[in-house]
């Protein structure tokens, strides 16, 4: 009897050993091990604009305390797909540990990212979606809910009525269209901004979304596109602009035509100049994202990817619509200026 319990005692503690060593060795890792650097590359949409600025700075922040070797890519324009598919390739022919992409083609940069995927290159999608399944993470805003607040915002300024222009980024139509040689099934971003906007809209029967305009991300030709806009329908009582760029070129010539108070209008991000604008009157209220925390948790969950750790499908940064009632709150100060201490 005495023997039959030792071995029964002894049986129990080896099964007990066994399951402790099974979990340690099958268990992903639980924190970030900074001892090795992590050569990850970051390709965003645009190498200019405060957004994109932002976005750089979160991400060199968490560079520094994950020990990442960053390396930061752009184009020059957010319509220049096939330079941002080149540099993809390039990433993976350098053999990145990995890759952060926000993507200026929903469809145009699937396959490359189903390519680093296949070379055992981790994707995390920043700021914009990518129609790849390979993609192990998106960090950013939802942006069907931002384009409905936008839609509220503006449709609350209007009491309920007129007409309303929209001029958004790159082309949010699914339709096949022909950009430096090759097919745009335009930004993802953009198409959701665009969706939530007019699905809210399509609720008051006495507004009327009377034009919808994209620009490529520069300042002139959205400038050009407003004062179209403008010519085109002269009963025009609001503007809603769905980025950075497209709001500070109809900004701009709002103020400059002296619209003021005429024109309501909703911007998208938070640049110094936007902030002015919205000071003096020329904007009531912008939509804002958390572009340091993209950046940020964009790294840091490339880093853990690249350890086996376990990330999240999604993880939802936020929006919030700011006016001159709340832009002074400090919990909005740290989103219009998180450098400043």
């Amino acid at each position: 009897m005495k023997i039959t319990r030792i071995l029964l005692t002894v049986l129990m503690c080896a099964l007990v050993w066994l399951s402790v060593t099974s979990c340690f060795f099958n268990s992903s890792p639980v924190y970030i091990n900074t001892k090795n650097t992590r050569n990850i590359h970051m390709i965003v949409k645009m190498n200019k604009g405060d957004y994109w600025n932002t976005v750089k700075l979160g991400a060199e922040a968490a560079a520094k305390e994950f020990n990442v070797k960053l390396t930061f890519k752009a184009p020059d324009s957010e319509s220049m797909i096939d330079e941002q598919v080149a540099m993809v390739e390039d990433s993976i022919s350098q053999h990145a540990d990995a890759i952060i992409l926000a993507a200026s083609s929903y469809m145009g940069l699937a396959q490359v990212v189903d390519q680093a995927a296949y070379s055992k290159i981790p994707v995390v999608s920043v700021d914009a979606e990518v129609g790849s399944a390979k993609v192990r993470a998106y960090v950013g805003s939802n942006g069907y809910e931002a384009g409905q607040k936008s839609a509220e915002r503006l449709i609350t300024l209007l009491n309920g009525t007129g007409e309303i222009g929209i001029l958004n980024f790159t082309s949010a139509s699914l339709n096949e269209q022909q950009v430096s040689g090759s097919i745009d099934y335009g930004a993802r971003d953009a198409d959701e901004r665009e969706k939530g906007f007019l699905n809210y809209a399509a609720r008051y029967p006495n507004i009327d979304v009377v034009q919808i305009s994209y620009t490529s991300s520069n300042t002139t030709e959205a400038e050009a596109l407003t004062r179209q806009m403008l010519e085109n329908h002269p009963g025009l009582r609001g503007i809603a602009t769905l980025n950075e760029t497209a709001s500070q070129g109809a900004g701009k010539v709002i103020q400059s035509q002296g619209l003021d108070n005429i024109i309501k209008m909703v911007a998208f991000d938070s640049s110094p100049s936007m902030l002015e604008l919205l000071q003096n009157g020329t904007v009531q209220a912008t939509v804002i994202q958390n572009p340091f925390s993209n950046g940020y948790l964009a790294v840091k969950y490339a880093v853990e990817a690249v350890q086996g750790m376990e990330v999240p499908e999604r993880v939802d940064t936020g929006t919030k619509l700011i006016d001159l009632d709340n832009m002074l709150y400090p919990e909005n100060q740290k989103l219009l200026f998180p450098f400043v201490r």
